[in-house]
């Protein structure tokens, strides 16, 4: 049998996350827990020095990365408490190291997007309205006098940028009545004038994002082609100058440099990412030397460095420095391992499965498979599928701590992007518009046929986990499926598609808004909303059940597991007998926090070796 890893110190090995760098090019802000809990931190990039400027004060799961201000000498946060997503402003003078609360409206969610060139000025993409639009934040006023709406869309609005010079706005959002619609549009930093500049076609996504350093152009995205695509928009002529080719691959655009030269761009492969650029003269692409594995987030630092981080499924994130000078790499923050040596870890094998049908019979579903080494091949062991959130994501091939810790207990885990997942084109991604447990439960269901297929794989012993959307394909496998899986784990899952339309239009209106672009209209496809919620089957459920949910959970709220509760009390299910259930009073929609997810996932692995 393989070695169980030691799961306290797995989890508290330091991650590093929401890395900013600074508008000088000098320093990167980011969020660490080396100290034992998250710590908003800054590195001076030159020197190496690095700063802790929060003792306690910054919350366990941040919800978004800092945002510097224009001079560089201070950081804009958004905060919640105990996971609720209430996010409300901090700023933190980096000389003094003072953290300052900003005015807040209680049940409000306020995220800062960018500082003013002149430092007076903050645009917040805010629900302080109702639906999330765009909002600047006056510095030098205090209270509700600070705060200025911007935009008072009726449909979900987000702002990027302001110009250059300060006197306009990047905004991304929908004034069609297509709801899958998106469109790129430009404004003065007054809210006035308002105009779209970028639409291809009715139905498809496009988005403005950064901005090019004259001025007068903006990065370009969309996916009217089938699959995403870079480019650059010329505001002055309108013509959009596209990078990415027709028939793909997958790109989504980042930033341009300093210089005005390069775009960078997100190159997404069969689930791994690798970052490119394009020269904005010749558009000719230009390929980065750095090792094979996953690498995301690149940001220009340094005046011709890129800051860029890596990983793949055996190790964990370093972030790396690559000098566009000399095409090198170093490392500017190592993983850590401790004790542990990463040959002990699984390496993730990138794999396809069948997932047949009468109107799809040739449907290969990509996953990412995790098998066990060591396993007495005599005998035929325990096997789960994880279900990934979303459902626009996707599994990659990076690390999973959750992952290899269970794999090291024995559990060959299966990790498939089904359709509606990102990362392969647009029609993969569309596949279950208004079909939510359709064919993504299709291809969950395929997973655990598939993995009933393997020699080593005990086929009347496959469970089935999941978080947020994974956690609602791990409550309604069992009951539309019910003789296939033994064991179903659903986190901060859904259970009542009407019910969580209903919260999320009260608390999270942009949320409401998504799911009404996958699902349709509440009430013009009622029926298909009962016959996707778990809670209208749940008499059907044979397999045991492990409900894991945080009592602070706006997303996917605690309704969602006590109805379903309720639901198979009233069946004649028993707790304890039947099903387990936990509620956590001190979290929300998933946590970061070590001590929290030591707790979960001993309690799955606890869960996992007296059922499956």
């Amino acid at each position: 049998m393989p070695t169980p890893l030691p799961l306290e110190e797995l989890v508290t090995l330091p991650i590093t996350m929401g890395l900013t760098v600074s508008p000088d090019g000098e320093h990167v802000a980011y969020y660490d827990n080396r100290s034992g809990r998250m710590e908003l931190c800054s590195l001076h990039l030159r020197t190496r020095e690095r700063r802790q400027h929060t003792s306690g004060q910054a919350p366990a799961t941040p919800r978004s990365a800092p945002v510097w201000s224009a001079d560089s000498r201070a950081l804009f946060l958004a905060w919640d408490h105990d996971g609720n997503e209430r996010t409300a402003l901090h700023v933190l003078t980096l000389d003094t190291g003072e953290v300052r609360a900003l005015h807040h409206q209680p049940g409000s969610m306020d995220f800062p997007v960018h500082a003013h060139p002149d430092g007076t000025r903050l645009l917040v993409n805010s629900t302080r309205g109702g639906q999330m639009n765009v909002w600047q934040y006056d510095l030098t006023r205090s209270g509700e006098d600070a705060w200025t709406p911007l935009t008072t869309q009726p449909n979900s609005t987000q702002a990027v940028a302001y110009s250059p010079d300060g006197r306009r706005i990047s905004l991304n959002t929908n004034e069609s009545p297509d709801l899958r619609n998106m469109d790129g549009y430009v404004m003065n930093a007054d809210g006035t004038g308002m105009r779209r500049v970028l639409h291809v076609q009715e139905g498809s996504r496009e988005s403005v994002g950064h901005w090019h350093p004259d001025g007068t152009h903006l990065t370009a995205a969309s996916d009217a082609a089938g699959h995403g695509r870079a480019g650059l928009l010329d505001l002055t002529s309108g013509e959009v100058k596209w990078f990415t080719p027709e028939g793909g691959p997958e790109e989504t655009p980042g930033r341009i440099s300093p210089d005005g030269q390069w775009l960078s761009v997100t190159r997404n492969a069969d689930s791994t990412l690798t970052p490119l650029l394009y020269s904005l003269d010749t558009a000719a692409p230009r390929a980065l030397h750095l090792p094979p594995g996953l690498c995301s987030g690149t940001q220009y630092a340094l005046g011709q460095q890129l800051l860029v981080g890596h990983s793949t499924t055996t190790t964990r994130a370093d972030v790396l420095l690559y000098d566009l000078t000399t095409d090198t790499t170093g490392t500017l923050i190592p993983a850590e391992y401790g004790s542990l040596n990463p040959g002990q870890f699984t390496p993730g094998q990138y794999i396809h499965y069948p997932s047949p049908s009468a109107h799809d019979p040739q449907v290969q579903v990509p996953a990412i498979l995790y098998t066990p080494a060591g396993l007495d091949p005599a005998v035929r062991h325990p096997a789960l599928v994880q279900a990934h959130g979303g459902p626009t994501a996707q599994f990659f091939r990076t690390f999973d701590d959750e992952v290899q810790y269970l794999v090291s207990l024995g559990y060959t885990v299966i990790c498939p992007n089904v359709r509606g997942s990102t990362g392969y084109g647009t029609p993969w991604r569309d596949a279950n518009l208004r079909d939510w447990g359709g064919r993504d439960l299709q291809d969950i269901a395929a997973a655990a046929s598939y993995l009933a297929t393997l020699p080593h794989v005990d086929p009347a012993r496959i469970g089935l986990y999941g978080g947020s959307y994974g956690g609602y394909l791990s409550y309604l496998a069992p009951v539309k499926h019910p003789d296939l899986f033994k064991v179903a784990i659903p986190i901060v899952g859904i259970t009542d598609l009407h019910q969580l339309h209903a919260d999320n239009s009260r608390d999270i209106p942009q949320l409401a808004y998504y799911f009404r672009t996958m699902m349709g209209h509440p009430d013009e496809h009622a029926g298909l909303w009962r016959d996707r919620s778990a809670i209208t089957h749940a008499a059907n459920l044979k397999a045991h059940l492990l409900i894991l949910h945080g009592t602070n959970d706006p997303r996917c709220p605690i309704n969602q597991a006590r109805s379903f509760r309720d639901a198979l009390n009233a069946t004649g299910k028993h707790e304890g007998q039947d099903y387990e259930y936990v509620e956590f009073d001190d979290q929300g929609h998933g946590t970061a926090d070590p001590a929290a997810r030591i707790r979960t996932t001993g309690l799955i692995a606890d869960y996992l070796a007296r059922h499956l």
